[in-house]
């Protein structure tokens, strides 16, 4: 990164609103996801990341689920976390911001006891994940009429 980064946890209002906002931007904006179906009930619980520029301007975000409100995205494993809604700047794609990310993300789950990190990753983007050690396992799905692949890492 040539650009001085911070990544850290989300936990203030504000941080969270950035959070959302570039998840607007990338899912909604440029994606075309229906914003009715980018933000849910999740949010409220799960552990939001938040990359910042050294200037405070928001540059990329990520979130975990954990528990009980992963099961569902992790076949029911316990032991497992659920990585999502990873999302950085148009302006500030290429500088290794979406690897500080995911790693921030993994090592959230690591604080939480979790023992592997699964996500559905759009299929564009599975070379990305494959480069972070993550594995791709069954069929391609459509997620908000986007294609996609199921991928974990054992941590």
């Amino acid at each position: 990164m040539s650009t001085p980064v911070t990544v850290r946890i989300a936990e203030d209002p504000a941080d969270r609103e950035a959070c959302f906002a570039i998840r607007k931007e990338v899912f909604v904006a440029e994606q075309g996801v229906p914003q009715d179906i980018e933000y849910d009930a999740y949010d409220a619980v799960a552990v939001h990341v938040l990359a910042v520029r050294e200037d405070g301007e928001p540059l990329g975000t990520g979130r975990l689920l954990f528990g009980e409100v992963a099961a569902a995205k992790t076949g029911g494993e316990a032991s497992v976390g659920s990585l999502g809604r990873l999302a950085v700047a148009g302006a500030a794609r290429g500088l290794g911001i979406g690897v500080a990310l995911v790693r921030a993300i993994e090592e959230a789950a690591r604080a939480h006891g979790l023992t592997a990190v699964d996500l559905h990753a759009q299929t564009q983007a599975l070379g990305f994940y494959e480069r972070l050690g993550y594995e791709a396992y069954g069929p391609e799905f459509l997620d908000a009429g986007i294609p996609h692949r199921s991928m974990r890492r054992v941590l």
